[in-house]
């Protein structure tokens, strides 16, 4: 794929993060923007009934566009998010707004100069897990750096961390995959 943002992202989220940031830089919004984006994410993240909504396939745009909308106004959301997410609705993509707002928040640090890292862990991390990481990635010669974080309980253990494209799995579930699979070599 071709880079259309210039921050090395490419794909659906880049173009809808793209869109939105230099919508919202025109209208001297930005950084309410970005703000309100994050709030978004933790809203779908912490709700699991909004979770459950917007990640079915088979919710209705028509029905939902509405009532989402609403439910956005009256929780202070800006025009321009409630237009964002009106516009993910209408090109039937509400099943990957979290993907497009943690694309945003990759895009907006990419244009900051910090580095995007994504962990995934199986519990969420702890202040001091945070700070511990965050400054480990800077000695490594990473500089600024912005963490995004992910669950997934499968991993047992352990964390999972992408920057760019390498890939540092220390989980106790990919260690259990690699011990597996040299006991089935062995026999």
């Amino acid at each position: 794929m071709v880079d259309i943002t210039g921050t090395g992202e490419t794909g659906l989220s880049a173009r809808y993060a793209a869109a939105l940031y230099a919508l919202a830089f025109d209208q001297n919004i930005l950084t309410e923007v970005i703000g309100q984006m994050a709030a978004l994410g933790s809203l779908i993240a912490q709700s699991p009934e909004l979770k459950r909504l917007v990640g079915n396939p088979l919710t209705d745009a028509g029905r939902i566009a509405p009532a989402l909308t609403q439910a956005l106004s009256e929780q202070g959301f800006l025009p321009i998010i409630r237009n964002f997410v009106n516009v993910v609705i209408a090109n039937r993509r509400l099943a990957e707004l979290p993907a497009l707002i943690t694309g945003f928040a990759a895009y907006v640090a990419a244009k900051r100069g910090e580095v995007v890292a994504s962990v995934t862990s199986a519990q969420p991390l702890s202040g001091l897990q945070r700070s511990q990481l965050t400054a480990r990635l800077t000695e490594a010669g990473y500089g600024s750096v912005k963490l995004i974080e992910h669950t997934d309980a499968s991993l047992l253990g352990g964390m999972v961390l992408q920057i760019g494209a390498k890939l540092f799995d220390t989980s106790l579930k990919s260690r259990l995959n690699r011990l597996n699979y040299s006991l089935k070599g062995a026999a």
